[in-house]
Order: structure tokens, then C-alpha cells, then sequence
């Protein structure tokens, strides 16, 4: 039989317990309290998209860069091997279809817009340069979209028109600007003012030679790529790359383009020189 002394103990500890449970759980949240919280994680997301949008981009941009570089010390190593002889780029013309592609002094083959080349890494392999970078992947931009069947394509970079052949002596009416088939002809203007390798835009890339008309008959017949931030990446004759903005809106594929736009004329003044 319960004495009142009992009665009282069980009291204090369930009133106790009870304390320590509500000390426990806390305070809920009310639904108003929960809505502000949601909206103050969309609001910090909102401004953190932007930012790591801009650094993803940023980041293709900067392993584009570097695959230029690497393709550009592959260009001066191919020299150094060569007695100073540059490395063959043609037109897809000039190579035809009855090329021994093992013996063949190009500096890449494929065509980019052959469905049967465009995926084809031994086509990569074959040239000259892969000997002394031996991954395809330095040879495609990371921000380049383009694809053939689902598969990307292998390669979104092509060189001077003016280098590695003498094609443009015979083009366009040519009779004042150089080519250059030895490093040492590179002396104008320069190694550090002549490009050799660009981004081309995935919507005109074809061969691996980039066409550049010096007496203004087809401005942009090969575009550059717009990627980057409406920019494009080049590497020159010393090595060292450079990103080109275009500043000029009217600077698009869609768009035919007149031999006094800026970006333009920017290209010319390191393709050749007199």
C-alpha cells in the first residue's frame, strides 16, 4: 500500500522526466521560420551559380591554354629534330585521297568534317607532333561542343596557312607576305609575333590548315572559336599562348565579315610578315 511519501516521490520523477524531455526536444520549428530558412539557401545558391558557372568556364579556358602550349613545344621539339625544317601542314586538297599516311610529314591528318576522321585518334597519331606529347586529348579544346554521332570529335586546333607550306606563294594573289618552311625563315617577324596554332570554331573546322587571306579576299574564311568567353586561344613561334577577345559584335560565324573589322585585322598582324 502506497504511503503518501510514495505518492509524492513518483510525482517529482515524472515531472522531472518530462523537464528533461522538453530540455531535450527544445523548441520546434514553425512553418514561417522553415519557409525563411528555404529562402535564404535559394538566395545563396542564386549567387553562388553565376560564380561557378564563370569558374568552370575559366577552367576550360585554362586547359585550353595548356594544350597549346604543349602542342607548341611539340612544334619547336619536332625542329630541334629536324634541322630547323617545320613540320608539313597542307590543305585537305593538297594531301588527297592517295597519301601513304605512314610516310606523310603532317603535322596532324583528319578531317573534321569526315564522320569517318572526325572521332579517329589514330589519325592524331599519325602526325608528326604525337610523338613528343603522346595524348590525343591535347589536341581538342575542353569547351568544344562538337560531336559526330554522340562521339566528340578529336580535334578543335589547326595551324598557320602561312606555315608549313608553301601553298599561300600561289594563292590569293599572294607576292609581298612570307611563308615559312624553316624555323630559321621565322626571323620576320619573328617567333614571338607569328602564330602557328589556333582554336577554330567547331562549325568551320575541316583540315588542319587555317586559311588567313592577307589581301583581304575572304576575311575569316576559317573562323576562330568564340568559346571563351567570345575568345579564342593561339600559340606562337617562341612557345608562349595568348587569348584573343573578338571586340567587334559583328565578329560572328552567322556574319559576313569586312576587311576593316578590328578582330580581323588584329589575326593578320601576327599570321605573316613581309
Amino acid at each position: 500500500m502506497k504511503t503518501c511519501s510514495n505518492i509524492l516521490a513518483s510525482h517529482r520523477v515524472a515531472k522531472n522526466y518530462h523537464r528533461a524531455a522538453d530540455g531535450c526536444f527544445g523548441h520546434a520549428f514553425t512553418l514561417i521560420e522553415l519557409l525563411v530558412v528555404v529562402s535564404i539557401i535559394a538566395i545563396m545558391a542564386g549567387l553562388l551559380m553565376p560564380a561557378l558557372s564563370k569558374a568552370r568556364t575559366k577552367g576550360k579556358q585554362i586547359a585550353c591554354v595548356n594544350n597549346l602550349r604543349q602542342l607548341g613545344v611539340c612544334f619547336q621539339l619536332y625542329n630541334a629534330d629536324n634541322d630547323g625544317r617545320l613540320a608539313d601542314n597542307l590543305p585537305d586538297r593538297q594531301i588527297g585521297p592517295n597519301i601513304n599516311l605512314t610516310t606523310s610529314n603532317c603535322w596532324v591528318l583528319g578531317n573534321m568534317t569526315n564522320r569517318l576522321e572526325a572521332t579517329n585518334t589514330a589519325l592524331i597519331q599519325l602526325g608528326k607532333f604525337f610523338p613528343y606529347a603522346t595524348s590525343a586529348g591535347i589536341y581538342r579544346c575542353p569547351a568544344d561542343p562538337s560531336q559526330v554521332a554522340g562521339v566528340s570529335r578529336v580535334r578543335s586546333y589547326s595551324m598557320n596557312g602561312w606555315v608549313g607550306s608553301r601553298v599561300m606563294d600561289d594563292s590569293y594573289d599572294n607576292r609581298t607576305f612570307r611563308t615559312y618552311m624553316k624555323e630559321s625563315e621565322m626571323n620576320l617577324p619573328g617567333p614571338g609575333a607569328l602564330w602557328i596554332l589556333t582554336d577554330e570554331h567547331q562549325a568551320g573546322i575541316d583540315d588542319g590548315w587555317f586559311l588567313v587571306t592577307m589581301n583581304d579576299a575572304y576575311p575569316f574564311a576559317s573562323f576562330p572559336a568564340d568559346r571563351h568567353e567570345r575568345g579564342y586561344c593561339l600559340n606562337f613561334g617562341d612557345a608562349h599562348t595568348e587569348t584573343y577577345k573578338l571586340r567587334d559584335p559583328n565578329t560572328q560565324w552567322s556574319k559576313e565579315i569586312m576587311s576593316n573589322n578590328t578582330d580581323w585585322l588584329r589575326l593578320k598582324q601576327v599570321t605573316t610578315g613581309r
